[in-house]
């Protein structure tokens, strides 16, 4: 992939970007609004208020911290290795955008003074129940200068890229460095070293919520290899979702994930393409690809329309 089209160029691609990740990654935190409720909060531009509630202000919080990620999207060959791919600086915004609309007007009680959004801890925390154990907050500062510079190290063409994501993920939810909002925050770094990459940002499913957790937990005692595949496969998922349908030409071979509508789900195409009803290319991958020009010759033919009336 040759760089990313920026939220100037394409406004409408990353408005349905923001969408879908702020819904899924605020609901693996248990939001419990569903994606329409999300659209329709960030559509109406709303500006959060006393009589807001706290899983709104989750969603503003979010979008705000999401929309800055992608303001840093990098076209083809505009990232130099010259430049940090991340600074702390970075993080703390991310941090502070995301969690400042809570923080207003839904105070944190056991938080002091100094444990203000965008700053880092001043109490230990206990193990988590599935092991992981937080750094202490006095060497927080030392242990995240150290993680900046793992992250700084990462390169796009390295061929072990995902696990290095997947160890930087990891690490960052290790040193657990605010009071709260380290697995949001820890997802959007991730997003913004992606896209200064030139790559998509990686959105990991509600539905694959669990999944996740676990893989965390695997990488928490040295096996990063799951966690890596997941990063990796949220990675394409954006790109065959929001990217491809929206970038690639009428008759460019596209995966059939790309060329999913809401008439056309992606279990109907890999039927009908297997079934030899619509045209399609099997890969030696065993993967199946389309183009858009095969999609509109299928619903044109009565092959198409006999199946609707079933």
């Amino acid at each position: 992939m040759r760089g990313l089209p920026t939220p100037m160029e394409a406004p409408d691609i990353w408005e349905e970007i923001l969408h879908w990740e702020t819904h899924h990654s605020t609901a693996i935190e248990g939001n419990p609004l569903i994606l329409s409720e999300v659209q329709q909060l960030l559509e109406e531009g709303g500006v959060p208020d006393s009589q807001s509630s706290r899983d709104d202000l989750e969603v503003y919080g979010y979008a705000e911290a999401a929309e800055w990620v992608y303001g840093h999207a990098a076209p083809s060959s505009s990232w130099s290795e010259t430049e940090p791919l991340l600074t702390l600086n970075d993080v703390r915004t991310i941090h502070h955008l995301a969690m400042t609309p809570i923080r207003e007007l839904n105070p944190q009680p056991t938080a002091d003074d100094q444990e203000t959004p965008g700053s880092y801890r001043r109490h230990d925390i206990r193990s988590f129940p599935n092991g992981m154990t937080p750094t202490s907050w006095q060497v927080i500062p030392a242990e995240m200068a150290t993680w900046i510079d793992q992250a700084n190290s990462i390169r796009r063409d390295h061929p072990r890229f995902p696990a290095h994501l997947a160890d930087l993920h990891c690490r960052f939810e290790q040193i657990h460095p605010f009071f709260d909002g380290n697995g949001r925050t820890g997802r959007l770094a991730l997003n913004l070293i992606l896209v200064r990459l030139g790559l998509p940002p990686a959105i990991i499913l509600k539905r694959d919520g669990v999944k996740y957790l676990r893989a965390l937990q695997r990488a928490d005692r040295g096996e990063p290899g799951t966690l890596g595949g997941i990063v990796a496969q949220a990675i394409m998922g954006t790109l065959h979702r929001h990217l491809l349908p929206k970038l690639a030409a009428p008759d460019q071979l596209v995966p059939l994930e790309a060329l999913e509508t809401p008439d056309m789900s992606l279990n109907n195409l890999k039927v009908v393409a297997t079934r030899g009803r619509m045209r399609a290319l099997r890969g030696t991958d065993n993967q199946w690809r389309g183009t858009r020009s095969w999609v509109d010759e299928y619903k044109a033919s009565r092959k198409y329309r006999a199946g609707r009336k079933k």
